[in-house]
């Protein structure tokens, strides 16, 4: 039997398909079929040797040298630092107190408490696992159906997907070739209706099945009035100062992706060390110096342009924040904790950097077998359109996500789609939102990849720190009402664009036919052009 070129975009990616079932390790499972159909392309005769000088060129080029993946690592370990600093805490106790006294408030809390944590952590199984050990022992002992209780849990970790500044957004935006800012305004819409959604699903199980949901009794909360309120406040201030510090940042154009990470990786050693029992009083007060400082170099930037105060104020805020690094270092606890967080960080930048490298390989053998046009043919004949290309793709990737994980769909099947979704999407929405909404459309399906049954990786943390009286079973089946949370968001946003649009900046429409350019008629004095003067 001949192999045509027709046949190559088919057999890899069935080949692909196999190897992932088979459970090598994707990054070299893609390399490896990237290069063995490219050396059978060469065999062929469907191209010679000399293509293959695309990988070097694009791993180099692409992918070593791409300063927006920089960012990975300092969103890493901002959030290897803050899951274990003791943040998540000290906010499910006050917000379950404060919630406490309606029906669902452990709840509510979980889930405010997880949009919280996922804005400044953007690691799923961290927030999944302390949030469990904190939470599940104390929702249990008030009464708490058990699939409920399972089903918060996993569900709240995994909004860390959606909500800026998420790792898969940086890394859609990367694939998509759109800035990371717009990613981020995209993906807010559909952050607050997903929280709208679970605590609406809440609410109405508080009405249907109110023993399933109760009150916490008005006995166990040992704080009321003002004190509950600080210990609130002293949770939500800090979180929400490096929330915008890192977003904000970023989105009014005052730093790049890059260096609000890098901003931020600074604020999680700093809100770990005051959050710690033996930061000193001395600490304190030097925080409160460079906070004041930090104000004030704020509001004369403000009022009148960067000037010598303007500089005073904001070097004695960094004075400030280093001394307070230092004294976390000092600290055995948070010396610990830092240490932690550089291997986190270094494991999940290297198993990054090697699916790239892997998924470039195979995507580049797989174009110039006319993969892309095989797989825009196939996409675009589609029945039903827009329509059915979008419920098409979303379908197969709530698939693909029972086996792989969103760095593997992000590298290996987005940049194949990409193009075909630009082509079908523009007319709908018009071309600069449309990758924007599709990325986000994406990022809301890829968020089921953490619940489903039986792989779902939230499902193996929660069954890592459960108690063994809660059964499987129950963890399960508790996930599976979320997961239809989850696609009804994805149904919102398809069908109401708005959700995703609604808040990037509008595209200019010119007619450039129309435009004029009036240059207005200068008198200029008459030449005198007569014999020079003597």
């Amino acid at each position: 039997m001949t192999i045509t070129l027709e046949m190559m975009p088919p057999l890899m990616f069935g080949g692909l398909v196999l190897a992932m079932l088979i459970g090598y390790p994707v990054a070299f499972t893609l390399a490896a079929l990237g290069l063995s159909f490219g050396f059978l392309a060469i065999h062929l005769g469907f191209f010679d040797l000399n293509f293959l000088q695309a990988i070097p060129g694009r791993v180099f080029g692409s992918v070593l040298s791409n300063e927006l993946l920089l960012a990975i690592p300092f969103f890493t370990f901002m959030g290897a630092v803050l899951e274990r600093c003791g943040l998540a805490e000290d906010m499910l106790d006050s917000m379950g107190q404060l919630f406490g006294p309606i029906r669902g408030g452990l709840g509510y809390s979980v889930i405010i408490v997880g949009f919280i944590l996922g804005a400044i952590t953007g690691t799923v199984a961290a927030q999944v696992i302390a949030m469990a050990l904190i939470s599940m022992p104390v929702m249990i002992r008030y009464g708490y159906n058990i699939r409920y209780i399972t089903g918060v849990l996993a569900a709240s970790g995994t909004i860390t997907q959606l909500v800026p500044p998420s790792l898969v957004l940086i890394v859609l935006a990367d694939q998509l070739g759109k800035s990371v800012g717009d990613m981020y305004l995209g993906a807010w819409g559909p952050s607050i209706f997903q929280i709208i959604l679970f605590a609406g699903y809440t609410f109405v199980l508080g009405l249907i099945k109110p023993s399933h949901v109760p009150a916490v009794p008005k006995e166990a909360r040992t704080l009321t009035g003002w004190p509950l309120w600080r210990k609130c406040l002293l949770g939500i201030i800090p979180s929400a100062v490096l929330i915008f510090v890192v977003l904000g940042t970023m989105m009014l154009g005052l730093a790049t992706p890059t260096e609000a990470g890098a901003m931020g990786a600074v604020g999680a050693i700093v809100l770990a060390a005051i959050h710690h029992k033996d930061f000193s009083s001395a600490g304190r007060k030097i925080l409160i110096i460079g906070v004041i400082a930090a104000g004030i170099g704020t509001i004369i930037a403000m009022l009148y342009s960067e000037n010598i105060v303007f500089k005073f104020a904001y070097a004695i805020t960094y004075l400030a924040v280093a001394w307070i690094c230092i004294e976390a270092a000092r600290i055995p606890d948070l010396r610990d904790l830092i240490k932690q967080g550089y291997e986190t960080t270094m494991r999940i930048t290297c198993m990054v950097t090697f699916i790239l490298i892997g998924s470039t390989c195979f995507s580049i053998v797989f174009l110039g077998c006319n993969g892309g046009v095989w797989l825009e043919h196939l996409l675009t004949s589609l029945p039903g359109g827009v329509w059915g290309f979008l419920i098409f793709i979303n379908l197969f990737i709530f698939f693909v996500a029972f086996f792989l994980d969103f760095f593997e769909i992000a590298f290996i099947i987005l940049p194949m789609i990409a193009p075909i979704a630009q082509k079908v999407l523009a007319p709908v929405v018009g071309p600069d939102a449309a990758l924007i909404w599709f990325g986000v459309m994406l990022c809301v399906n890829m968020q089921t990849s953490f619940l489903h049954p039986p792989f779902g990786f939230a499902l193996f943390y929660l069954r890592g720190v459960a108690p063994r009286s809660v059964k499987s079973s129950d963890i399960y089946w508790g996930a599976v009402p979320w997961i239809g949370l989850q696609m009804i968001m994805v149904l919102l946003v398809i069908v109401f664009p708005s959700v995703v649009t609604g808040l990037l900046d509008k595209p200019l429409n010119v007619d450039l036919d129309k435009v004029k350019i009036e240059v207005p008629q200068i008198d200029l004095p008459p030449l005198d052009l007569g014999p020079p003067q003597k």
